[in-house]
């Protein structure tokens, strides 16, 4: 059996923008479409996986809830990943970050895109 394609979807808008919003919509139809799927947020979309944050969060009245989207792709096996300087400026750590979500650096989402992973940025 061939190994699953893989996508990283680099998310770097948080609430103000309907983007962070379109790219939890993406990273969820591929991962419904059968893809290895990892998000990495940077920016203000780190603010999105603070416990609690999107909850009731709902930037497009046709989608769910950030929240909802957040739980339903990390369910489904999805894998999101946060810049370390990102949530360190934020005084975000492991703890402060919802449950399946990893603080890791750059360098694991350039291991995913050298083993041909393809790139999206919102």
């Amino acid at each position: 059996m061939s190994e699953k394609k893989k996508l990283v979807v680099v998310v770097s808008n948080g609430f103000s923008d309907e983007r962070s919003s379109v790219a939890l919509s993406v990273a969820n139809s591929g991962i419904n479409s059968g893809l290895d799927v990892t998000m990495f947020l940077v920016s203000a979309a780190v603010d999105l996986v603070r416990k609690g944050a999107a909850a009731v969060a709902q930037l497009n009245p046709l989608d769910p809830t950030l929240g909802e989207m957040l739980d339903n792709f990390i369910s489904a096996g999805g894998k999101v990943l946060v810049c370390p300087a990102c949530a360190k400026v934020r005084g975000y750590g492991e703890k402060d970050v919802v449950d399946g979500v990893s603080i890791k650096s750059s360098a694991a989402m350039h291991e995913l895109i050298a083993q041909g992973a393809a790139t999206l940025s919102f």
